[in-house]
């Protein structure tokens, strides 16, 4: 018998300064049988980072031919294309290929990656990539509840979230372009 995807209750305040958007955010997120708590994270770090009216979580590890989240034009375009992990470079430029604009958060081992990885599509100009720390996302996702109540405050290019256990300040590392 297959595993089903566990439902996440996802409530965001999102005041982000560097963008000028203040938004309270509700919706519900699905975890796949296979993904961590820590991708988890990083896919809701990424929405906030991000967050425009239209965007999208798509079926990601379910669907190849779609990214963790995306934002689509009325006719169908896809203008932003979000990944979340440490993918090859075949798969970025298989990405950057489909959209106007390609943004990666990468977690994990960063390091050993970034340097097999981002030579290979420094020259994509539509490929943005940033590196989220280790520890710190692993003390966001730990003992993750089903009903995430987040406040989020980004300001010159760190997020600042606010749960039940703390305040985390996470500072993404922009290895190429930015945000």
């Amino acid at each position: 018998m297959a595993l089903s995807a566990t439902p996440y209750k996802v409530d965001v305040n999102l005041t982000d300064l560097d963008r000028s958007v203040f938004e309270t955010l509700r919706f519900t997120v699905a975890r796949h049988p296979s993904e961590t708590e820590e991708r988890l994270c990083a896919r809701l770090i990424a929405y906030v980072l991000w967050y425009s009216e239209s965007l999208a979580f798509g079926r990601g590890l379910s669907d190849v031919d779609e990214p963790a989240l995306w934002e689509k034009s009325l006719d169908g375009r896809v203008l932003h294309w979000i990944e979340v992990g440490l993918p090859d470079a075949e798969r970025l430029i298989w990405c950057s290929r489909r959209a106007e604009r390609v943004s990666l958060l990468a977690y994990g081992r960063v390091d050993i990656w970034e340097s097999k990885v981002l030579p290979a599509v420094a020259s994509l100009k539509n490929v943005h990539v940033a590196g989220l720390p280790q520890e710190a996302l692993a003390t966001v996702a730990a003992d993750l509840p089903r009903a995430i109540n987040w406040a989020v405050m980004v300001s010159d290019g760190s997020l600042f979230i606010t749960d039940e256990n703390g305040q985390h300040e996470i500072t993404p590392q922009w290895l190429l372009r930015e945000r």
